[in-house]
């Protein structure tokens, strides 16, 4: 599932208000420097403070390295 683009400009983490990384295919939102992830349900995202999961260290890796070689976008606006 996509989210709409105009969402994406808007979303930040709920806990530091930074970008977070879209991974559509996972229907996640992470928190890189938080290692919180965030679950879209139905096309919404649930950025509930309570609802974010931790990410250990190996999972971590997995989607940075992800993010990287699959240029992942970030929420927020886009630079420009």
């Amino acid at each position: 599932m996509t989210l709409d683009p105009l969402l994406l400009d808007v979303l930040a983490c709920p806990v530091d208000k930074g970008p977070l990384l879209w991974f559509a295919d996972e229907e996640i939102l992470y928190n890189p420097r938080l290692q919180k992830s965030y679950a879209v349900v139905d096309g919404v995202p649930v950025l509930l403070v309570e609802e974010g999961a931790d990410v250990g260290d190996g999972e971590h890796d997995r989607l940075t390295a992800k993010a990287e070689r699959d240029g992942v976008r970030s929420t927020g606006p886009v630079p420009g």
